[in-house]
């Protein structure tokens, strides 16, 4: 669930895809007293059992389970989204097992797309991963030996709040100067080009034609990105690293000229550089890293945390 949109699949319990659908996030808005987003989730539940289970209602479906995903930060008992403070109104504290009659674990939505890439995705079969999003913002998750780092409040995996240039402004909306989202994401380009461009698509744009100044704005950023990628090599020494998001559509304009970064920078012991690789599920990541996440839910582990 995102801003904007809600993402549903349906898969089977070998992890095949069924169907899938799209609905309205509807941020703010009211329904008989409840979010409008709740409502729409529990809409489109039924539209995908009518199609693939006959009719039930999704609380006769013996054994089903239903995984979340949504911006946030996830309760250690995954049963709600701890804290998401100005946009999802009412998300904060929503049970979502009780308001669906079905399990239903709650991930951060960044979390949710790791799992998803390595489920059915670009890091197949990996053990240890690490994912960048790159769109208006910066996020990401780690996975390690197999296991995706969540943390002691479910901070893990904020990449994008990592400071590349520590003596840089405060401009992340954790107070992080010289944030690697501040040197590479969406919200910010017109600031970072003087109001020449306001979003990235249109600075790689004239990079690519050779315009001098978004040639100098883009290297910058990219050199920040792949000094990030190089840090978290170190850090998470994973066999791979999915990029994901909207920036990530741009081509060899990113990533040309991160290999050529990374050839710097990476520590490749017995010469052994790691895969940067793009994501493969694209907008329905998270979608399918929160039915992983369902499949592999069990609510007195949960409890346990």
């Amino acid at each position: 669930m995102g801003g904007t949109a809600i993402k549903a699949a349906a898969f089977s319990a070998a992890g095949t895809l069924l169907d899938r659908r799209t609905g309205p996030t509807s941020d703010g808005g009211m329904i008989g007293g409840l979010p409008a987003w709740a409502d729409s989730v529990r809409r489109l539940m039924g539209e995908l059992d009518e199609a693939q289970c006959r009719g039930l209602p999704h609380t006769a479906r013996a054994g089903a389970s239903v995984g979340i995903a949504t911006p946030g930060l996830a309760s250690r008992d995954q049963l709600s989204i701890a804290s998401m403070p100005n946009r999802l109104v009412g998300i904060e504290g929503f049970n979502w097992t009780q308001w669906l009659g079905v399990p239903a674990p709650v991930l951060n939505d960044a979390h949710a797309a790791l799992l998803g890439e390595v489920w059915h995705g670009a890091a197949r079969g990996r053990s240890n991963v690490v994912m960048i999003t790159l769109g208006t913002g910066v996020g990401g998750a780690a996975m390690v030996d197999g296991r995706l780092l969540r943390g002691h409040l479910g901070r893990a995996g904020h990449l994008g709040h990592v400071t590349v240039a520590f003596n840089s402004p405060v401009a992340s909306i954790f107070g992080m100067p010289g944030a690697l989202e501040t040197a590479i994401g969406n919200y910010n380009v017109a600031q970072r080009s003087e109001g020449r461009f306001l979003d990235s698509r249109s600075l790689v744009e004239a990079a690519t034609a050779g315009d001098r100044q978004a040639v100098a704005i883009w290297e910058k950023s990219i050199q920040a990105l792949g000094c990030a990628i190089g840090s978290f090599i170190n850090a998470f020494d994973p066999e791979i690293v999915v990029i994901g998001g909207g920036v990530a559509k741009a081509g060899n304009a990113l990533w040309k000229p991160l290999q050529r970064v990374l050839d710097e920078v990476e520590w490749r012991p017995y010469g052994t550089a790691v895969p940067i690789v793009p994501a493969e599920l694209g907008d329905w990541s998270g979608a399918y890293g929160a039915a992983y996440a369902a499949l592999q839910f069990s609510p007195s582990d949960a409890q346990r945390k």
